[in-house]
């Protein structure tokens, strides 16, 4: 009487896992990274890590001043301004759990990087090599990505866990384990600006979906990663030693292709460029070249010219024919002129 029962309970219960194996093969559910529908919602922290919020924050704060004694920050307000909103406008659309600072190094060497915390150094060397703004964004948007996943402290867990790991070699070893230990000791700092190729890829998965949640054509992230390209084969040693840690650039240009078709809607509009990063890119540029006249002009060295037939002397800029622009003119703002400025969604403000 039961036994009919039984065998329909049985043959239902054995069903049901093959219907639903089937649905999920038809069906297959996004992984949290991947939903860029949930950008601010998501954890892409990692698990292990031996920093609190408040003590990362607190070390970003310590590097960050500690790069700021040693290098030289754009002070010019129109630069900061623009360089810090297109920066904030990618932190609005990112995972990121921190406020972030944002400043400018007057560096010609290719870099940008982020400390913990949410302190970020764009150098003027990178803006000039970038030919748009979504370009520029996308060196941001990398770095922005380092930071919400917490890679500076996530990569010095790492490296205390293996610094605690080499202790037992101090007594089995002797010296030769006390200088294993000593080499993991040093190599923890570094690790703030310095990281894994894991890392490096995570920072460019994440990095082009904030590009694209900030209205930003994310191909653009593949078109500069072709200029880096080119610009290390045609000037060997001028990008920053930092990016030797980064995945091969024909991996990465594969990795972010994969990830633009398989993980990004299309949108009938993307933000290429406004009129301000010009406007920058050329202000940048007249201020160099002032800073550059101004340093010539207080070097003790500098040669000086003799006129024909008199005792006087020309100092270098002192006017003539020789003179093909007149400093005092480019110690003087430039006008500026207003121009049209496609906005990326959140972004506010203009000139």
């Amino acid at each position: 009487m039961f036994r009919p029962l039984l065998i329909y309970v049985l043959t239902a219960t054995l069903a049901v896992p093959g219907a639903l194996f089937a649905k999920s093969e038809d069906a297959p559910q996004m992984k949290p990274k991947e939903d860029v529908s949930q950008i601010g919602d998501r954890d892409v922290d990692g698990k292990v890590n031996f920093y609190s919020i408040s003590k990362e924050i607190a070390l970003g704060k310590q590097l960050a001043d500690d790069v700021e004694r040693n290098a030289k920050i754009v002070d010019d307000p129109i630069v900061s301004e623009y360089v810090n909103r297109v920066g904030q406008n990618i932190v609005r659309n990112s995972d990121a759990k921190v406020p972030f600072t944002i400043k400018v190094i007057d560096s010609d060497e290719v870099n940008a990087f982020a400390l913990p915390g949410g302190y970020f150094f764009v150098n003027t060397g990178l803006i000039a090599l970038a030919e748009d703004e979504a370009e520029l964004a996308g060196v941001m948007a990398h770095e922005i990505a380092h930071v919400t996943a917490r890679h500076g402290t996530r990569q010095a867990t790492r490296g205390q866990i293996a610094n605690y790991a080499t202790l037992p070699l101090m007594f089995l070893g002797g010296w030769a384990g006390y200088a294993i230990r000593q080499a993991a000791g040093l190599a923890i700092p570094m690790t703030f600006l310095k990281f894994s190729r894991g890392f490096e890829k995570e920072a460019d998965f994440l990095g082009v979906q904030y590009l694209y949640a900030s209205g930003y054509d994310p191909s653009e992230m593949v078109e500069f990663f072709e200029r880096l390209q080119s610009q290390e084969k045609r000037k060997p040693g001028k990008l920053s030693a930092a990016f030797r840690s980064h995945p091969p650039t024909g991996a990465r240009i594969g990795n972010v292709q994969e990830s633009i078709e398989e993980l990004l809607p299309g949108k009938d509009e993307y933000l290429i460029t406004s009129s301000e990063f010009t406007v920058v890119k050329d202000r940048l540029a007249l201020i160099q070249r002032a800073g550059r006249k101004r340093t010539e002009e207080t070097d003790p060295n500098r040669p000086t010219l003799r006129r024909p037939g008199s005792g006087g002397k020309i100092e270098p800029g002192d006017g003539g024919s020789g003179d093909v622009e007149d400093i005092e003119d480019e110690d003087q703002p430039p006008v500026l002129r207003r121009g049209t400025l496609t906005q990326a969604p959140g972004t506010t403000g203009g000139l």
